[in-house]
């Protein structure tokens, strides 16, 4: 844009400048071009041959066996407030017999992909309150407060002992100060009459025997990760755990809550955790 003009003439308001030849070339053009030797041609590339389409296997949706639990025995003694086991159903015990009918989902439930539901409907939704708030698809007339467990003779009377669920390991977490840990061990429906919590003379182990109001038992020996002092050590059955305050013997830290557990090398936090 910055070359000069090469012509003198008249001015004008209108382009009549004369188009250059069409033959006219640059001195690049003009050159002669060096015969290039002519290239073989390529031999095609022979590609692989594509894999045969394989049709998508579906998903197996596997599940525990329909009504697991059966209905309750019409003489059943039942405790106030206790609620139906059968998955999706949450009505509570009514002592004047006017409970709902059982509205639950008999198969197990199916995660897929973020996807949430039960084998026994096609319902599928990805919020897990929504699938816990899932309507049930199938309806019975009597609920499953007890679920019917076996009785085995237990005495030389004949008398007979219901068989309790065997509850294998709960959840537990902690956190501790320089003189005490406080453990929870999740748990729900506790039954404080007919529990017991130990602290062993030796302050290494505690020894608990948990029964809950909806038939379950879990029965185990805490080694614990430090050495207590079982006279100031005290425990408190809540609503849906059983929480432990343990007083250190020593101020050092616990990494972890049982003895059996591996050590990261990491101080669980020290003081109460925030509410989440």
């Amino acid at each position: 844009m910055s070359i000069p003009p090469c012509k003198t003439g008249k001015h004008s308001t209108i382009e009549d400048s004369p188009a250059p030849p069409a033959d006219e070339a640059t001195p690049e053009a003009k050159a002669t071009p060096t015969p290039q030797p002519s290239a073989a041609p390529l031999p095609t590339p022979r590609l692989p041959k594509p894999a045969p389409a394989v049709a998508a296997q579906p998903v197996a949706e596997s599940a525990p066996p329909l009504d697991e639990f059966e209905s309750d025995d019409p003489d059943a003694t039942i405790p106030a407030n206790t609620t139906c086991r059968r998955r999706g159903c949450n009505v509570e015990f009514s002592t004047d017999g006017k409970s709902a009918p059982c509205l639950h989902h008999p198969g197990g439930p199916i995660f897929h992909e973020g996807s949430k539901g039960w084998s026994c409907c096609k319902r599928r939704v990805l919020e897990f309150d929504e699938f816990m708030n899932m309507p049930g698809c199938t309806t019975r007339e009597r609920h499953s407060f007890t679920g019917q467990k076996k009785k085995t003779a237990n005495g030389a009377n004949g008398e007979t002992a219901e068989e309790l669920e065997q509850v294998k390991t709960v959840r537990h977490d902690m956190y501790q100060t320089g003189t005490t840990v406080t453990a929870s061990l999740y748990l729900k429906k506790i039954d404080k009459t007919k529990s017991t919590v130990e602290f062993a003379a030796g302050g290494t182990d505690v020894v608990l025997d948990l029964k809950t109001t909806d038939g379950k038992e879990y029965k185990t020996e805490v080694p614990l990760y430090g050495t207590i002092v079982p006279e100031k050590s005290t425990f408190r059955i809540l609503g849906t755990k059983l929480e432990l305050t343990l007083v250190k013997a020593s101020g050092a830290g616990w990494p972890v809550l049982r003895a059996d557990e591996k050590d990261n090398g990491e101080i669980i936090q020290t003081g109460r955790a925030g509410r989440a």
